[in-house]
């Protein structure tokens, strides 16, 4: 009887156990697009868990990336719009409505790393009921540690870095948050790493390319394809504030020659910027005269003291994201070490984080104390230091890599350079029917190579511009399995995914992600067969923006119509003009847009009304 009673009780427990981890989402990984995917669903009354392998969430905003990367900043909204406003709340709340910390905060979009924390545990905090949030959870991308059958994850297996014990998570719907991909790839999705080259989707800066920064292409371009990783680095935060600063120790492993070319680099005040293209040598030796005479640099393009090694943007209380410097060839950036990071396991991630630290601690020592710099020069570096109310628990340090770009899998939309340059002058790029996002940043990679004798940069490190684009539903659908989304190791080629890569578009898809798995789990369908009526809808109930206009903002009470007519393609021009009068040449076209003529004289009434009737009728 006893063996009995014994065993009933280990069932129990063990069910408890097991009901306890069991989740409408499981999302994998605390970045933005995780939190958003968790906070989209819980207001469709889902519950998720979100598993972080750090002790903190927030991913790169929390760790330095205090200025946003986005062009057009109306382009993406809803959820990432929601953290923008409350950053600026934050700033208005605790030091006034014309404070200079808002004015710094730039309307929400330039914040501390520990406001961005502070944020994202207040939007993640109002739902409580629905999502728990476990941190230092480790999942190791091998397929031994998830269960599938019949195509869909049944459950997959952690690292409880604590406790060093593995526990078992299961959901309705999996989400793979990981700036690495590890989810995916352990599901056995296709997955690309590296360049593709030009030949494949013909797009500008494919494979191995040369290019002063805002110039046109250079020797040694060849647009071949190969497995290089765009470099990694950290998103520091340094300040000049004497009263908040810490001095940058030298480091412990210290190596003097990975930064000496530098010293060169501070004389002849030779840069990557197009302004190279007019220097000559005579110039660069006036140069370095002006310099051993006590001046600082005069040579076009560049830049002097701490800004010639860190691109710096200001954030509130003097403070700064400082991230590579594109000017340069030596910078924060650790080119070529980092291209196992994707596949890597995370005891060699980890040693490579180590690795980059000390690099740039390194970096900032010596050029805020090498004796051969110019005493000028480095007594202008040495006005900066890390901030000592930031990482109080990491000497003051990022607590995560930025890693750019992992793996990229192949999904039912594989995202390229076209989908986000305009099909011709002054247009759009195309347009998707299945949006979940607009969004706007350049084609943006950083170098795959350390500095190359006669190169005029870096290999790889280039820009070209794009313009407000949609993203379609497919880039955060795998072809094959039928309850994983991937929001932020999407679909798409090195060139495409550089644009897609930046945290607001991560927010928004992760959005999407989580209405898509909500609506999944209502319909009972795979995430491939969501109905993406309803997913739009649901959208932009959550305000979020699937096609941009200049003239429309989501608070516009025809917002919904005017998305939902542009995504049809009856507004194809930037501006929606909707009190216009509607004119001939617009009858006509939206006449063979609805299949019918529309009875309605040139003049006789305004655009917003015509749309209105026309979107009824479409519903009927």
């Amino acid at each position: 009887m006893k063996q009995i009673v014994y065993f009933l009780l280990i069932f129990l427990f063990s069910f408890n156990l097991s009901a306890q981890n069991k989740y409408d989402l499981v999302i994998v990984g605390g970045n933005p697009g995780g939190i958003t995917a968790a906070i989209a669903a819980a207001r469709m009354g889902k519950s998720s868990v979100i598993l972080e392998r750090t002790a903190y969430i927030g991913g790169l905003p929390a760790n330095g990336l205090g200025a946003t990367d986005i062009a057009t900043r109306m382009a993406t909204t809803g959820l990432f719009l929601e953290f923008v406003n409350r950053i600026k709340d934050h700033y208005v709340q605790t030091y006034g409505k014309d404070s200079q910390q808002v004015k710094d905060c730039s309307d929400g979009y330039h914040f501390e790393p520990s406001v961005a924390t502070k944020v994202f545990n207040e939007m993640l905090d109002e739902y409580k009921s629905k999502i728990t949030v476990l941190t230092m959870r480790q999942f190791d991308s091998d397929p031994v540690n998830l269960d599938m059958y019949n195509d869909r994850i049944q459950c997959i297996r952690v690292l409880n870095r604590l406790t060093n014990v593995v526990e078992e998570y299961s959901a309705s719907v999996f989400l793979d948050a990981t700036y690495e991909g590890d989810l995916g790839a352990a599901a056995n999705v296709p997955f690309r790493i590296g360049r593709e080259g030009k030949d494949e989707f013909n797009e500008p800066g494919a494979g191995k390319i040369y290019k002063f920064w805002g110039g046109p292409e250079a020797q040694g371009t060849t647009f071949q394809p190969d497995n290089a990783v765009q470099a990694y680095n950290y998103r520091l935060c340094l300040t000049n504030n004497p009263s908040n600063k810490t001095t940058v120790q030298k480091p412990a492993n210290y190596n003097r020659s990975e930064y000496v070319s530098l010293i060169e680099d501070v004389f002849t005040g030779r840069n990557t910027q197009v302004d190279m293209m007019q220097v000559t040598s005579e110039m660069m030796d006036k140069n370095r005269m002006l310099i051993l005479k006590g001046q600082p640099t005069q040579l076009p393009g560049d830049v002097w003291g701490i800004h010639k090694i860190t691109n710096m943007v200001s954030v509130p209380n003097s403070k700064t994201d400082a991230n590579n410097q594109h000017r340069a060839f030596i910078s924060t950036d650790l080119q070529e070490e980092n291209w196992p990071w994707p596949t890597a396991s995370w005891e060699w991630r980890d040693r490579y984080a180590q690795r980059l630290k000390e690099y740039t601690l390194g970096l900032i020592w010596f050029a805020q104390n090498d004796a051969e710099l110019p005493s000028h020069f480095r007594k202008e570096a040495l006005k900066w230091g890390l901030a000592k109310d930031e990482y109080a628990d990491n000497g003051n340090f990022p607590r995560q890599v930025y890693v750019r770009e992992g793996r990229r899998f192949e999904g039912l939309h594989f995202f390229t350079a076209k989908d986000a340059v305009p099909v011709s002058a002054g247009s759009r790029p195309p347009v998707y029917t299945n949006s979940i996002t607009a969004s706007h940043y350049a084609l943006d990679s950083h170098a795959v190579l350390k500095r190359e004798k006669g190169r005029i940069h870096l290999d790889g490190f280039l820009s070209y511009p794009t313009a407000v684009y949609t993203v379609p539903y497919g880039v955060i659908v795998p072809k094959s399995v039928d309850n994983l989304l991937l929001p932020v190791p999407v679909s798409g080629s090195h060139i495409g995914f550089s644009t897609l890569r930046m945290e607001p578009c991560w927010m928004a898809m992760g959005q999407a992600a989580g209405i898509a798995a909500s609506l999944a789990i209502d319909k009972d369908v795979k995430v491939r067969n969501v109905d993406i009526n309803l997913l739009q809808t649901e959208l932009l109930l959550q305000h979020a923006t699937l096609i941009y206009y200049k003239d429309m903002l989501p608070d516009n009470p025809h917002f919904t119509l005017v998305q939902a007519m542009g995504l049809r393609g009856y507004l194809p021009d930037w501006e929606a003009r909707l009190n216009d009068p509607v004119d001939a040449e617009t009858i006509k076209q939206w006449s063979l847009l609805a299949g019918r003529k529309l009875s309605v004289g040139a003049g006789e009434t305004t655009r917003v009304k015509l749309l209105t009737e026309i979107f009824e009728m479409l519903k009927h």
